[in-house]
């Protein structure tokens, strides 16, 4: 199988940025669309963001959208997550996931997980 590792959560400022990575190992294929996800104590898990591995189109929440950016570097198997002007509603756990068949929008849709990174925005 795929396995997703996340790194750079931590605690940050509102107005500030962080970057996230996610690194892929094993099996992958060209058509494969890496998320984000994030997901707050008491609520549902939500969409970020999500890139074609291939072509690199990408897609956002609403929320997050000139905000974020998504990018992959194809050679070293890695999707990053650009976050800046962080507000307090961010704050979440980051999930990155990927999926076969090109992107989606819905957990349900994705195949593998990584263990999830928190991301703190204080006021």
């Amino acid at each position: 199988q795929v396995q997703l590792v996340e790194f750079g959560g931590g605690l940050v400022q509102a107005g500030g940025s962080l970057r996230l990575s996610c690194a892929a190992s094993g099996r992958t294929v060209s058509n494969y669309a890496m998320g984000w996800f994030r997901q707050a104590p008491g609520k549902e898990r939500e969409f970020v963001a999500v890139i074609r591995w291939s072509g690199g189109s990408t897609d956002y929440a609403g929320s997050v959208k000139g905000r974020f950016t998504i990018s992959r570097d194809n050679a070293k198997n890695v999707v990053y997550l650009q976050m800046n002007s962080l507000k307090p509603e961010d704050t979440a756990v980051y999930y990155c996931a990927g999926r076969a068949f090109g992107v989606a929008y819905y957990p349900r849709d994705y195949d593998y997980w990584g263990q999830g990174t928190q991301v703190t925005v204080s006021s």
